[in-house]
């Protein structure tokens, strides 16, 4: 009987031990994701993007990544950050100057842990006297990379009507 009480004793004991060692899963933190913000911090994006674009300035455009894809209307998508650069350069002359880009952040969809946003706006390209040229909406997927939210992909498409001939 002796024996018996003591096996169990043991048992016991060695349960409690291996129980004590054993780690407990604890789940992470929750991500707080503050919409709002985030919201501000790609419309300031934009603001800094379109800046550069009227100032002619694309070689100081950090708005893209490196491995960007730009889909937009009648043309193959540009792939990487120099080829979008190169395209946009193209389309600045000295009557492009005299026009302004802007762009209005509409909506933002942030993944869960803040690490992908994708936006939804509208562009508008007024001349030098504020009429409006082209304005069209737009989808941009941003990723954040080194703390920073960069265009890995984008879609863009005119809302204005075309004319018939």
């Amino acid at each position: 009987m002796k024996s018996t009480i003591l096996k169990l004793t043991l048992v016991i004991v060695t349960m409690g031990l291996f129980g004590a060692c054993t780690t407990k899963n604890e789940e992470p933190a929750a991500v707080v994701i503050d919409k709002e913000q985030i919201k501000k911090e790609i419309q300031a994006k934009e603001d800094l993007f379109a800046a550069t674009y009227n100032d002619a300035k694309m070689e100081d455009i950090g708005y893209y990544a490196d491995d960007a894809v730009s889909y937009s209307h009648n043309r193959e998508p540009l792939v990487g950050k120099q080829a979008i650069i190169d395209f946009l350069a193209e389309g600045i002359d000295s009557l492009a100057l005299k026009n302004k880009i802007s762009f209005k952040t509409q909506d933002v969809f942030p993944s869960n842990d803040g690490a992908q946003v994708l936006e939804i706006g509208h562009y508008t390209v007024v001349d030098s006297i504020n009429a409006i040229i082209s304005s069209g909406n737009y989808m941009t997927l941003f990723e954040k990379r080194d703390g920073n939210y960069v265009s890995v992909r984008e879609m863009s498409v005119s809302d204005m009507l075309v004319e018939e001939e």
